[in-house]
């Protein structure tokens, strides 16, 4: 079947360190994106946010009359450069598999969210979606991280 695709990219004038720091954990997304509330349902296999974690975020915008509730599973992770997620409740599509990279750059992180899904009628209305809120997420995520930055380097 077909994929529907969406990705947003942006530097970050912040070490990747400091961009994974707020990427990696589901527990501070409320704090830089447009979720209200994160939480996790399961440690990860080997490590508490590793491969195996299932997560889940709420929406801080209304859709209808309730914010929806995103699950995601860790499907991989490799420390300060890639994270691979599916989701597995929560919004309509099948198969969807999304991937944070992250990249050194000229003074900061080059930070790349993409995801693919199978084509739906569904999935066509959630890739509208998407593709106005990556690459909002993506510009929350490098402002969060250059503001850490700036309380570090103090």
């Amino acid at each position: 079947m077909a994929q529907l695709h969406v990705e947003a990219e942006q530097t970050a004038q912040a070490a990747p360190a400091i961009v994974w720091a707020l990427v990696s954990d589901a527990m501070a997304y409320p704090g830089w994106g447009p979720w209200s509330e994160a939480g996790y349902r399961r440690p990860g296999d080997a490590s508490p946010r590793g491969p195996g974690a299932v997560y889940w975020l709420r929406s801080s915008r209304r859709y209808g009359l309730r914010r929806p509730v995103s699950v995601e599973k860790i499907l991989d992770a490799e420390e300060g450069r890639r994270l691979a997620y599916t989701v597995i409740a929560g919004i309509p599509v099948r198969n969807y598999r999304a991937e944070v990279t992250l990249a050194p750059a000229a003074g900061g992180t080059r930070i790349r969210w993409a995801a693919s899904w199978d084509r739906t009628l569904a999935g066509r209305l959630v890739q509208r979606s998407l593709r106005g809120l990556y690459p909002q997420v993506v510009a929350d995520l490098a402002r969060a991280a250059e503001k850490q930055a700036a309380l570090v380097q103090g």
